[in-house]
């Protein structure tokens, strides 16, 4: 959809069109899972009850279900129902080109044309720019949001969306999404919904706002809750952030994990997105290479025991290759290739 995205287009988000379209993009990948198997079995009559109760503000979000996955970290996963993800979907198409417009160009989660190897590029870029294609150092300051999607407030979060979308059904339904879930009072996003990324980067564009703007920051990026500063001056990077704490919990009500916050000299090597980034070159970090490898050799057993098909497991393989090629991963990529474990 074009144009300005702000009035009337609550037709539009619940139309048979849109929602088959959005069936469409959500299914590819999980026919084989059994809850999507059997939307699809009713897929008529699911997609014309879903319309009906939209159309006639009756629709109210299903209970989630919740597991944990570790990615490397441990993660509380909040799954929709098919029908709700379906909507959070047909939503997303809708909602993501009148966000998206106003983003920095230089946040790289969840993003088209973006993503982690753009995120690495793009820092490989940023320093040889400023050390002038490295014959001088420089500095980065790496931090981190402290538990970020669990404190998310609701109210400041509408209010944000409220800046955009102007159609008063669209705000209500969205409403409904945010509420439908929350860690404490009035607060958190499940990391299950496709709309809980877009919604996060409408949130911390506050923030890049802010960097680029107010703090006048050239060289700065974006992954979610992750964001890089480089300067060649240590003491400003240290000055700089007090001022970002402040803004985040005055603004956002967020705090930088104080764990997660250093400056690192570049050429020790700067942790980003999986990758060490050196002068010249980049590796995959050691933590990365550990955990590929054990995901290999797990999914080649469940080969060896017919528990995984032959297809599924070169898939994994050749996502992995692919991740490998752009960080000096030759030697790893042989050895996931050739099966020496």
């Amino acid at each position: 959809m074009r144009g300005g995205g702000l009035h009337g287009i609550f037709d539009h988000i619940i139309s048979f069109e849109n929602l088959l379209d959005a069936w469409q993009e959500f299914k590819r990948g999980k026919m084989k899972k059994a809850d999507v198997q059997e939307f699809h079995f009713n897929l008529e009559n699911n997609i014309f009850e879903l319309h009906n109760r939209l159309q006639n503000k009756t629709w109210q979000p299903d209970k989630y279900t919740s597991f944990y996955v570790r990615d490397p970290k441990l993660r509380h996963i909040h799954k929709a129902t098919v029908r709700d993800r379906v909507f959070n979907q047909a939503l997303f198409r809708v909602l993501y080109p009148i966000f998206d417009r106003n983003f920095i160009f230089d946040s790289f989660s969840c993003r088209d044309k973006k993503g982690t190897h753009k995120g690495v590029l793009r820092l490989e870029e940023f320093l040889g720019k400023i050390t002038n294609n490295h014959k001088c150092y420089t500095f980065a300051l790496k931090c981190d949001v402290r538990k970020f999607f669990d404190h998310i407030s609701h109210e400041i979060l509408l209010d944000l969306i409220e800046k955009q979308i102007k159609d008063k059904d669209v705000l209500e339904i969205i409403k409904k999404i945010i509420k439908s879930f929350e860690t404490s009072l009035s607060k958190g996003l499940p990391l299950g919904n496709v709309t809980s990324q877009l919604f996060a980067n409408i949130y911390l564009n506050e923030l890049d706002q802010f960097v680029k703007h107010k703090l006048k920051i050239k060289y700065y990026l974006r992954y979610c809750d992750d964001f890089i500063i480089l300067n060649n001056n240590r003491d400003f990077l240290i000055k700089l952030i007090p001022q970002i704490s402040k803004f985040l919990f005055e603004e956002l009500g967020l705090e930088l994990h104080p764990k997660k916050v250093e400056i690192r000299k570049n050429i020790w090597g700067i942790d980003f997105l999986g990758f060490i980034v050196l002068p010249h070159y980049k590796v995959i970090r050691t933590k990365t290479r550990k955990r590929m490898i054990k995901k290999i050799i797990i999914a080649k057993k469940q080969l060896d025991d017919k528990l995984i098909t032959t297809d599924y497991f070169q898939r994994l393989v050749d996502s992995y290759s692919g991740m490998l090629k752009w960080g000096n991963g030759w030697n790893l990529e042989n050895t996931i290739k050739n099966g020496i474990f």
